[in-house]
């Protein structure tokens, strides 16, 4: 992909005076209403090429005048663009520059300029417009589209034309964000959901001219929020115009499906009770978890049901309940892989959880049924060991939820780190005691077996020190005493304290930025329950039954609008009860509200910070280009107070800012004393010398 985000960059004559402003001789970028995916992205990249030159910190960026013309870019992109690819388009060049190896330091410069761009270009926006900008998806560039005549694409008149798939549009622009390119294109192909085929490999397109790929391929169909997790852009997502947006879709007042009918298709609106088909809600990503944690907790009690009993010789009820449980289970993860695709599927920690949990399953499965058959105690009880093995993952899993909790949802990225740091130390570690066990092996010979061996020194690893000095004598009467106190040595103090050191380190790495890391699990654990392009999402163990009743079907009647009535139905009688309990729900829950009780937490309905009118400045009176040029230098003279307390209270960020400034005036007061005093020093050697 490489070819398709480095561009060229002209040699342009600059100003060399100390007035010009950094960005005078950078043109900014003119993005079209249509211009494709790929298009938006080398515009883009040919200005940061040319505005970002030096390396520089993400703080810098952000509150020094070396980041005033991403301001200015920001400025730009919310006065003049109209494309709804530009927040995609940037996240995508993050993504391009935290990957690209030469000149790290300069490329990690230019991803944290993107993302810096991507959330203050939505700051200036209202929140629909925001809430349009984050949920516009990737367009699939290898199905064309021709505009309609009326300015509109077709994939807004289809809603009315076409009969609705499994996986619908996401975003049908509205007429003012659906300006179709010449060579068009559509946003979804219709009948397929393409999120399964997400590769972060080169994906080469003819239409991509020879040596270029197409980005649109690499990251069809991914909206914007979804670009911010695979880029890795925590600080974007922790923005509150972004956790507005990520708080609606966890609450439902923000949702993708308002309908459950057969002409139905997938685009984000605000949630209308009164126009909003009720079975929708089954959609909203806290009741999907909500339920969730209720199908764990009966897996949990039929899973020590079943270990408790330890029923040899057949098969018991409560087992053959537990086994559809785990079948469920396996095809709910497995559906969900599909819609999300792997890449964003592994970004979950969870999800990792539940990919060990279902081989654990299958492995129980085949062990059990084999066993069975064949009436072997010995596969049995393997089945039922393996099965044990099930709840170090089953218990964390069913408190997931806690997840959502600041206290308990920072511990797990430092988990995660300290995990990633402890298995790259514990590389070291095993070469160095592969050398000692070979030669404490072969001194030893006579009196240690190599397994023998392998087990002192793990002895000695883990603290127990007295076993190797009782025989390290016996190893060897001369290089056995100071091997093995060097190798205690080594393992007591210098490995072990090293360990330690570099897991308080990470530790504390992630704790530093805490907010940022829980923000970001928080919107993970959000969108992995909100990308599906199904229309009709069963619950498990539901989904079992449209599996037995529907699959072999599908393969007849595909695109039958019949089969899809059929699977809505089945929907509706199966799923009745949790609708009745949802709805009684959000009865109280609006009951409270208007009498007087905080609304949803976090909602972006809240009063003081939901959706305001949706009038954004793209709608305004545009400024004249002359005048913003203008007014540009005045940008640059106060862009270091007007950042620096961009984030947080702006009083604390303007005191540190302030404490800085003076730690470095009085550096630079003691440097001119010290100059004054040499040279002092030197006049009168002089003229001492003259004398």
């Amino acid at each position: 992909m490489t070819a398709a985000f480095t561009c060229h960059v002209p040699e342009m004559a600059r100003d060399e005076s100390v007035d010009t402003a950094p960005y005078d001789w950078c043109p900014l970028p003119d993005i079209n209403d249509n211009d494709e995916f790929r298009s938006v992205i080398k515009k883009l990249s040919i200005y940061f090429d040319l505005a970002i030159e030096l390396p520089s910190t993400f703080e810098q960026l952000r509150t020094t005048p070396a980041g005033a013309c991403l301001r200015d870019l920001a400025n730009h992109l919310a006065e003049t663009c109209q494309n709804p690819l530009i927040v995609n388009a940037l996240l995508a060049l993050k993504w391009h520059y935290d990957n690209e190896r030469q000149d790290q330091t300069l490329s990690e410069a230019r991803a944290s300029a993107c993302e810096i761009v991507a959330w203050r270009f939505l700051a200036l926006l209202s929140d629909a417009d925001a809430m349009r900008f984050c949920l516009c998806e990737i367009p699939d560039s290898r199905t064309p589209r021709q505009p309609s005549h009326d300015g509109r694409g077709r994939d807004e008149e289809a809603q009315q034309q076409q009969p609705a798939t499994e996986t619908a549009p996401l975003l049908p622009r509205r007429r003012r964000l659906a300006k179709t390119s010449p060579n068009g294109m559509r946003l979804r192909p219709p009948g397929g959901s393409s999120r399964q085929s997400l590769c972060l490999d080169d994906t080469m397109t003819p239409a991509a001219g020879a040596g270029d790929s197409d980005p649109a391929v690499t990251f069809r169909t991914l909206n914007g929020l979804e670009m911010a997790v695979v880029s890795g852009a925590k600080r974007f997502l922790g923005r509150s115009v972004v956790q507005r947006i990520v708080a609606g879709i966890w609450h439902g007042d923000i949702i993708f499906w308002d309908t459950l009918s057969v002409r139905a298709t997938k685009r984000p609106c605000l949630y209308d009770p009164a126009k909003t088909d009720l079975y929708s809600r089954l959609r909203v990503p806290k009741y999907l978890k909500t339920f969730e944690a209720f199908f764990f907790l009966i897996f949990l009690y039929l899973y020590y049901t079943v270990l408790i009993q330890r029923v040899i010789e057949s098969v018991t009820a409560t087992e053959a309940v537990l086994w559809v449980w785990i079948a469920a289970f396996c095809y709910d993860e497995f559906s969900e892989w599909l819609d999300a695709g792997s890449v964003f599927y592994v970004t979950d920690i969870w999800n990792v959880c539940d990919l060990i949990m279902m081989l654990l399953g299958c492995v129980f499965a085949v062990l059990r049924i084999t066993g069975v058959i064949r009436q072997s105690t010995a596969l049995n009880n393997t089945a039922f060991d393996i099965l044990a093995l099930e709840a170090l993952f089953l218990v964390p899993r069913m408190c997931s939820l806690l997840s959502l909790n600041p206290s308990w949802g920072i511990l797990i990225p430092c988990l995660k780190e300290m995990t990633m740091d402890f298995i790259k130390f514990m590389v070291i570690i095993l070469i160095i005691y592969c050398g000692f066990l070979t030669t404490f092996s072969l001194l030893g010979r006579d009196h240690f077996t190599l397994v023998q061996m392998a087990g002192v020194l793990g002895k000695i690893f883990f603290g127990s020190s007295y076993v190797g000095f009782d025989i390290m004598h016996d190893i060897d009467p001369y290089f056995g005493p100071p091997l093995m106190i060097v190798f205690i040595t080594m393992s007591t103090f210098l490995l072990m304290g090293s360990l330690a050191g570099l897991l308080a380190n990470s530790f504390a790495r992630v704790m530093d930025a805490a907010h940022v890391e829980y923000v970001y699990v928080y919107s993970v654990y959000v969108l992995e329950a909100s990308t599906s392009n199904r229309l009709t999402h069963f619950y498990p163990p539901f989904n079992l039954l449209a599996l037995l009743v529907f699959r072999p079907w599908r393969l007849v009647l595909r695109g039958d609008d019949a089969f899809r009535r059929a699977r809505i139905w089945l929907l509706k009688i199966t799923h009745t009860p949790i609708v009745a309990v949802i709805r009684l729900y959000e009865m109280l829950t609006r009951r409270s509200a208007a009498d007087g009780l905080s609304p949803l937490s976090g909602s972006i309905m809240a009063p003081g910070g939901g959706f305001r009118r949706a009038e954004s400045r793209l709608d305004a009176e545009r400024p004249e280009r002359g005048r913003r040029r203008a007014k540009r230098r005045r940008l640059v003279l106060h862009s270091q107070e007007r950042t620096a307390v961009e984030q947080g209270s702006a009083e604390v960020d303007r005191v540190a800012l302030e404490t800085r400034i003076g730690e470095l005036n009085s550096k630079i007061d003691k440097l001119t004393d010290l100059v004054l005093e040499m040279k002092q020093k030197e006049d009168s050697h002089l003229r001492n010398q003259d004398s």
